[in-house]
């Protein structure tokens, strides 16, 4: 039973799914802003065009 529970202490690959997890979040994060900003733009954009058509 000492072993299992050293073992356990030492492994190291649950901190690393965490902190992949972790990366993945703050990508997300980040593609989230910048599809919020570009789409706002992206409709003023549009909304200028289309006041100029008419």
């Amino acid at each position: 039973m000492p072993q299992l529970l050293q073992r356990f202490i030492l492994d190291g690959t649950g901190a690393t799914a965490i902190e992949y997890g972790m990366i993945a979040a703050l990508i997300a994060v980040v593609i989230i802003a910048a599809l919020r900003l570009v789409g706002s733009r992206l409709a003023a954009k549009f909304t200028a065009i289309a006041g100029n058509l008419n």
